[in-house]
């Protein structure tokens, strides 16, 4: 029996598409991409199509595309090396409550550095209030950090406006677009960020590819050292295959993702409807800005931490996270209020525009044993 996949926001399957863009780079043209003979500059050449491709995927110049290894680099990468190379400027920042525990983390680190993070409350919805980041701002305040779409509940933040508050007070902004890239749109230009970052394996493409966008105006200093690639910000041998897959992912996003979106949104209506049918479930977070791929229920008359490991048909996630074997609450269901009780009865649904009504209601008649 086949499992039924309802993890897409951990990563994605792989594009056939993209998988076939990278197997020449494996196979054929395996030169190193710094090289100056034949087989060097087709891999070269190779790395500058996926530069254009990422670029318009998020309407930047492709000049300012730097390749990492994923998301989590490119996050230390930005938020490091900003400090470090603007320390002299202002020592203050500003980021939320809900983000990913990789810019959590990293701001956790600034700060035994002497670096000053305010970290802004979310409403019941898991929306920051805009009156709330202006009053935050300080003198010294160099940089906001927020992410676009929150990777447990799909919550949306008002990025346009983020920016133009960063904008107006001359603050650079960090987008964290992980979950947001290849799905809605994502124009740098227009919401005023300054730099963003994605992985990926989020997008259909491979694990270990991801990018930092860094507008030309930003200076930030190097996390590593020994090399010229990437102008010096991201030295070591160019992952060939990886880039040209994340490159033809883009290109596919660029042109089916409105689609595919709304496809995801019609599957997303669906089960939506068909859990809330179940006594005593809701959604949680805002029902309007939230992306369409990831929604997170409290269903009563379950204990996820023993659900999703049982529930062996189906590649589930919920609102905990297990860290040391110790089982915690997630910070991004506490600061939005939610009981440690509440926390544990949540699931996360995430999906994409293949998966089938007929999967749901196997799912949904699943659940519905489950707690009888």
């Amino acid at each position: 029996m086949s499992i039924i996949y309802f993890d897409t926001a951990s990563t994605t399957k792989i594009d056939s598409r993209v998988f076939d863009s990278m197997i020449p780079y494996f196979t054929e043209f395996y030169g190193n991409a710094s090289s100056s003979h034949e087989f060097g500059q087709k891999s070269s050449s190779a790395i500058a199509k996926s530069r254009k491709q990422v670029a318009e995927l998020i309407n930047s110049n492709e000049n300012e595309i730097i390749f990492t290894s994923g998301a989590t680099e490119s996050i230390n990468l930005a938020l490091k090396g900003y400090i470090e190379a603007n320390y002299d400027k202002g020592n203050h920042i500003v980021t939320t409550k809900t983000e990913h525990k990789a810019v959590l983390a990293t701001c956790e680190y600034l700060e035994t550095k002497g670096v000053e993070i305010t970290y802004l409350d979310v409403d019941t919805d898991g929306l920051i209030s805009l009156s709330e980041l202006e009053k935050s701002i300080r003198p010294d305040t160099i940089l906001i950090c927020i992410m676009h779409v929150n990777n447990e509940t799909g919550i949306i933040q008002p990025i346009e406006k983020i920016g133009t508050i960063a904008k107006k007070n001359k603050i650079t902004f960090f987008c964290d677009a992980t979950q947001a890239v290849g799905k809605i749109s994502i124009d740098v230009i227009r919401d005023k960020i300054d730099m963003l970052c994605f992985s990926g394996h989020k997008l259909n493409a491979p694990k270990g590819i991801g990018i930092l966008y860094k507008s030309k105006a930003i200076e930030i200093t190097p996390l590593l050292h020994g090399g010229s690639q990437e102008k010096g910000m991201r030295p070591g041998t160019y992952n060939t295959p990886l880039i040209v897959g994340l490159g033809k992912a883009c290109e596919i996003a660029i042109q089916e993702q409105e689609i595919n979106y709304q496809l995801t949104k019609k599957i997303h209506e669906y089960i939506t409807n068909k859990i809330l049918d179940i006594n005593g479930t809701k959604v949680i977070g805002s029902p309007i800005h939230r992306i369409f791929n990831i929604i997170d229920f409290i269903i009563p008359g379950i204990n996820a931490e023993t659900f999703i490991p049982n529930a062996t048909h189906y590649a589930l996630s919920n609102g905990s996270a297990c860290t040391s074997q110790i089982i915690e609450s997630s910070h991004v269901l506490k600061a939005m209020g939610l009981t440690d009780q509440e926390c544990n009865q949540t699931i996360r649904i995430s999906i994409d525009h293949q998966i089938k009504e007929s999967e749901v209601d196997e799912f949904i008649t699943y659940i519905k044993k489950y707690i009888k």
